[in-house]
């Protein structure tokens, strides 16, 4: 058995907070530095992406607070206390991160994994501050004390733990290029209108058949329809109160993915009511503006309905197009932009309401031509679907294994 040894944070590496730029200063974000924030923590290890970066000149306000690679960034505010992640990349964090550039006596990754494991422990020192939103502030977490095994032992257990995230690193990648090949095929087929036959349909001059309609022109064949007639909005389903059904909540939403996470049992039944194959749009700020979609493909036949958050608006399929292509239209530029112009209400509580979708309008291709695209993108959704179940599956096993590694109870071989 490797003896531990007691260490403060601040023994084991450099611990910086983050810092944000003067917002008087907008030319300080740009394209070239990760700008971490806790809104980056998707329950992964490594920020290889974020939702926004600095410019040159943003990295010169901020040098002193540049992380290398292998720093580690906990989020030390709110529900989001005590999440960990990777720097994969010369980043800069916000003021709500706490920052270690490890030292020699640690493994970066050793540190990760043990630090995912004391979030509970996190929670209760920034609780007993007596704040209404719980901070956990930079002394009290340079002062929290871990107990470290030899370097050699911390990279055996880093090595084993590290295996199953870059499985599901990898599922991960597998999941995004399959969604940007039906994001892609939907653009290709129904706004370039560039779908299987199209150079065929052709006038004497070689020109692709149009017809004027009120959104431009558009294929022959095509009818203009508004959203409300093409898509069966917020459908009335049942759900009985009685007994634990699947329930989602906003945090099960993915900003860039169909796959939903997050999904527990729950008894009741307020809130939206879904089946396989809808899609989940959110209706609040900053949600809809941020992407949250997803789309329903984890209920069973012994459980074929599912509830969740009163700010999802349900999208069902119609008899004028698929599941599939709702999705992929509510990940469309265009119509997330009608919706968050319709949005109504006190700034920072603003909802779409249904009555948008009527006029938001839609060019509707022949029956034949959306049965030809969803037979093509199907295969798609489900094998998204098949790899976000061999990462639970993935996620189990190393959540199972992990503290029992870092705390010695299953010790390994060097």
């Amino acid at each position: 058995m490797p003896i531990y040894i007691k260490k403060k944070i601040h023994e084991l590496g450099k611990v910086i907070t983050g810092r944000t730029p003067t917002s008087s200063k907008p030319q300080a974000f740009g394209v070239h530095f990760p700008f971490v924030t806790p809104a980056d923590m998707h329950n992964r290890k490594a920020a290889h992406t974020t939702d926004r970066y600095l410019s040159d000149k943003g990295a010169q306000m901020l040098k002193n607070n540049l992380l290398p690679p292998g720093s580690i960034c906990v989020s030390c505010i709110g529900w989001q206390m005590g999440k960990s992640i990777l720097i994969s990349r010369p980043s800069f964090t916000n003021q709500q991160l706490n920052s270690i550039i490890p030292n020699a006596q640690v493994d970066s990754d050793y540190l990760y994994y043990l630090l995912t494991t004391k979030r509970e422990m996190f929670f209760s020192i920034a609780s007993a501050a007596g704040v209404r939103t719980p901070i956990l502030n930079k002394s009290s977490f340079c002062n929290f004390e871990l107990e470290i095994p030899p370097l050699k032992y911390q990279k055996t257990i880093s090595f084993v733990l590290s295996q199953f995230d870059n499985l599901i690193e990898n599922n991960n990648r597998r999941i995004a290029i399959l969604e940007d090949m039906a994001q892609s095929l939907y653009r290709e087929w129904f706004v370039n209108f560039r779908y299987p036959g199209h150079a065929d349909d052709v006038d004497k001059d070689g020109n692709q058949k149009l017809i004027n309609s009120p959104l431009g022109q558009i294929p022959e064949g095509w009818e203009v329809k508004s959203a409300a007639e093409a898509i069966t909005i917020n459908p009335k389903t049942k759900l009985a109160k009685d007994g634990e059904k699947p329930f989602v909540g906003m945090s099960g939403l993915s900003e860039g993915s169909m796959v939903i996470g997050d999904i527990i049992e729950k008894t009741g039944n307020s809130g939206a009511k879904f089946i396989n194959g809808d899609t989940l749009f959110a209706r609040i700020t900053p949600c809809l503006q941020n992407g949250k979609t997803g789309y329903v493909q984890f209920l069973t036949p012994e459980q074929p309905v599912g509830f969740g958050s009163t700010e999802f608006i349900v999208l069902r399929e119609s008899e004028y197009l698929s599941s599939e292509f709702i999705y992929l239209l509510s990940r469309s530029n265009n119509f997330r932009e009608h919706a968050i112009q319709s949005m109504t209400g006190a700034t920072g509580r603003q909802r779409v309401h249904n009555d948008c979708f009527a006029s938001c309008y839609l060019p509707v291709p022949p029956k034949e031509l959306m049965n030809e695209f969803t037979h093509i993108v199907r295969p798609m959704f489900k094998s998204i679907f098949n790899l976000s179940k061999r990462n639970e599956n993935l996620k189990q096993q190393r959540d199972m294994l992990l503290p029992k590694l870092i705390s010695g109870q299953i010790e390994l071989k060097d």
